[in-house]
C-alpha cells in the first residue's frame, strides 16, 4: 500500500480519515495561507478558487518532502460571493453568526492529491447551508457553551455537535461540510493503491 500523508494538522480532517479507516501521517504544510490568500484575492480569485489553490499549494508543499500520496485540503465560506475567514474572537463569532442568521451560504471544500511533486487529482464540493432565524438568547448560550472551539470553523459552527441546531436546511455532502469531500477521496485512494479495493 502506498503511504498517505495529510498536509494539515486539522483535527477535523484527521478525525474524518481515521473514522474511515485510512492510515496516514499528518504534517503541517508550512504554507503561509494568509499571504497566498491575499495574493489570490488581489488577482480577482473568488472563494471557490481560493479554496482550490490553497488545497493544491498544501499538497505540493508536502509532496516535495515526502513520498506517497499527499492530501491537501482547504475550505472557504462564501456568502453572496464574499469570502469569510475564521473569526478571531467570540465577539467576531457573534457578528459572523448574526450575519449568517436567516440566510444561505456556501462552503467550498476543496481537496487535491499530489504525488512526486505533482497534482494527480482534485475535486471540490460546495454544500449550501441555510441558517434558521435563531434568537439572540440561543446565540448567547451557543457561544457560551461552544467557546473557543467555535473559532476553528470558518462558519463558527461545529455541525457534528450543537451547531446542527443553527440550521433549517442543509444541501450537500456532510463530510465536505466538515472539511473533506471524503467519498470521492476514498475512491481515488483505492485507485492509486493506498487502500484495499
Amino acid at each position: 500500500m502506498k503511504p498517505v500523508v495529510l498536509a494539515s494538522k486539522s483535527a477535523s480532517r484527521g478525525a474524518i480519515l481515521r473514522g474511515a479507516g485510512v492510515a496516514f501521517e499528518s504534517l503541517d504544510a508550512g504554507v503561509d495561507e494568509g499571504a497566498a490568500k491575499a495574493e489570490l484575492l488581489a488577482k480577482g480569485a473568488g472563494p471557490r478558487e481560493v479554496a482550490e489553490k490553497l488545497a493544491e499549494l498544501k499538497a505540493l508543499a508536502v509532496s516535495a518532502k515526502r513520498p506517497g500520496l499527499v492530501i491537501g485540503a482547504d475550505q472557504t465560506l462564501d456568502l453572496d460571493g464574499a469570502l469569510y475567514d475564521k473569526a478571531d474572537s467570540l465577539d467576531d463569532a457573534r457578528d459572523r453568526l448574526q450575519t449568517l442568521r436567516g440566510r444561505a451560504h456556501h462552503l467550498h471544500s476543496a481537496v487535491a492529491l499530489a504525488e512526486a511533486g505533482e497534482i494527480v487529482w482534485r475535486t471540490t464540493a460546495t454544500p449550501r447551508l441555510t441558517m434558521r432565524r435563531f434568537s439572540d438568547a440561543f446565540l448567547d448560550g451557543y457561544l457560551a457553551r461552544g467557546g473557543a472551539d467555535l473559532l476553528g470553523s470558518v462558519g463558527c459552527y461545529l455541525l457534528e455537535g450543537e451547531g446542527a441546531q443553527l440550521f433549517e436546511r442543509i444541501e450537500g455532502d456532510y463530510f465536505a461540510i466538515l472539511g473533506l469531500p471524503l467519498v470521492p477521496l476514498l475512491a481515488v485512494l483505492r485507485l492509486k493503491g493506498a487502500l484495499a479495493s
